[in-house]
């Protein structure tokens, strides 16, 4: 199965800038160990992951007219700051080794793995 892993917000860290340098080497050491177990691990492969740059562009439709937008469509308290695309025997090998990471909040989604009724 595919999994999409969003990175939302920094969890209980504080925002990135406002860290200082030791803990943003803990913070990637623990993305490195994280990459380190997904490859040690049968059935599991890390496809793609990226951190996110810049202010996101929101892009609506509403009455036939497009509108486009710097910046998230809602306030919102998280911010997604990056994401993995992973493949993984299931949820829960994925939920054990997302353990490794930082304490952020994360969404993971299934991807294209939808059954036909």
């Amino acid at each position: 199965m595919k999994f999409v892993v969003f990175l939302m917000s920094e969890g209980e860290m504080p925002p990135w800038d406002e860290q200082t340098e030791e803990q943003q080497s803990v913070a990637m050491q623990r993305h490195d160990d994280f990459g380190a177990a997904c490859q040690a691990a049968a059935g599991v492969t890390i496809l793609a992951g990226e951190a996110l740059d810049g202010m996101p562009t929101t892009v609506r439709t509403r009455g036939g007219e497009r509108s486009v937008t710097d910046g998230p469509y809602a306030e919102v308290v998280e911010q997604l700051g990056g994401f993995y695309l992973i493949e993984a025997p299931g949820l829960a090998t994925l939920l054990e080794l997302t353990t490794l990471l930082p304490a952020y909040d994360l969404q993971i989604s299934p991807v294209g793995e939808e059954e036909a009724s």
